[in-house]
């Protein structure tokens, strides 16, 4: 007799398919009426659909072909841009040439070389007139007191410790300096931006002026960044201006026993046969603002840097930007701090309307869940 096992079971296994088949048909019914799950499908559905890269795919290959055209023109107005940016360096040479005479005269106030006029001094502030009610009100004992005081006071030479009072005023500087470096910072007589020549690639240096003085020989180090206006071939849409790409430091001549960028640290080792002990001592870099002009190099060899170097040059290429653009121009300004509240309220400015928007956000969205619930 033939074996009927197979074709006993296979009316089972069919009928046993089409319940499953019908309780999934049916929970599939149940889910999709389900008004929650709707508006999770529509939702996840339309963020798809309104993304800018799934849109360009939908596009007829005719409008595709005319994109790539305007891309091309893109590429083009960046190139246009860069020759832009390379004409306004010439006219910062031009202008820095007609500021000079003026930094010139600052540097010989600073450093009590020439004494200014009684017309050069003259300077009428905003509180001019509270300070004057305020000075007529004290007592004629405490201003004697005071001009006798100022009497045996020596008159100090031109503006002491100017430009080591903007490094401790700025945060951006005052982190770089430790305080074995703040006795050298005192003999820094004047900060200058020097742009490269035309012609020349797009550059400028920073020429730090020191008198004579017991930490090193040189009367300037200097700091040298390299820039870049052109756009980036393998990504020409990123470029927006020209950007520092390198920078080179200069050799200090320290004196004897003065330089601050190394410190001697001594270790002892043991004689692994005879068990003897011996210290030797060992120089290892030292944290100091004159590591500034010691950079790292920014890779151009193809090897990328690790994350903690790659921070380090982008530090070190901001602050010369900062330098340059700020420090240099407006140093009376850093010196007695009122630029430096200026860009404190510019942020503090930013941030307000960035809290504004956060609050209009969030009433938007009470709006649209109070419109929700009444639907």
């Amino acid at each position: 007799m033939a074996d009927n096992s197979f074709s006993d079971g296979a009316p089972s296994d069919s009928l046993e398919a089409a319940k499953d088949a019908s309780a999934a048909e049916k929970l599939t019914d149940q889910v999709m009426q389900n008004p929650q799950v709707l508006a999770a499908l529509q939702e996840r559905l339309d963020s798809v659909s309104h993304t800018p890269s799934s849109y360009i795919e939908t596009l007829p290959k005719a409008v595709k072909r005319r994109i790539n055209a305007l891309k091309q023109l893109q590429v083009k107005c960046a190139h246009i841009e860069a020759k832009f940016y390379e004409e306004v360096h010439d006219l910062e040479r031009k202008y820095a040439a007609l500021y000079q005479p003026l930094f010139d005269k600052r540097r010989e106030f600073v450093t009590g070389d020439v004494e200014p006029t009684d017309a050069e001094s003259e300077w009428h502030s905003e509180n001019e007139e509270e300070d004057k009610l305020a000075g007529d009100m004290k007592s004629k004992v405490v201003i004697a007191e005071k001009e006798a005081e100022a009497a045996e006071e020596p008159a100090p030479r031109g503006i002491p410790e100017f430009w080591f009072t903007i490094f401790r005023n700025v945060d951006m500087l005052s982190e770089l300096v430790q305080e074995y470096d703040e006795p050298i910072l005192k003999h820094l007589q004047d900060i200058k931006v020097k742009f490269s020549d035309p012609g020349q690639p797009m550059s400028f240096v920073l020429e730090f002026h020191f008198e004579p003085n017991d930490y090193f020989t040189n009367s300037v180090l200097t700091k040298t960044y390299k820039m870049k206006s052109e756009p980036d071939k393998a990504d020409p849409f990123s470029f927006e201006g020209p950007e520092i790409v390198d920078c080179d430091g200069c050799t200090i001549d320290w004196k004897k026993g003065k330089n601050v960028t190394v410190k001697t640290i001594k270790k002892k080792q043991k004689h692994k046969g005879r068990g003897t002990v011996r210290t030797i001592t060992k120089q290892v870099p030292n944290d100091s603002f004159f590591n500034f002009f010691s950079p790292l190099k920014a890779s151009g060899d193809g090897e990328s840097l690790d994350e903690d170097s790659e921070f380090t040059l982008a530090s070190d290429f901001e602050i010369g930007h900062f330098f340059r653009e700020r420090i240099v121009p407006r140093a009376v300004l850093y010196f007695t701090g009122e630029a430096i509240e200026d860009d404190d309220n510019f942020e503090e400015g930013e941030e307000g309307e960035e809290e504004e928007l956060e609050g209009d956000e969030e009433g938007e969205e009470e709006d649209d869940a109070d419109a929700s619930l009444k639907v």
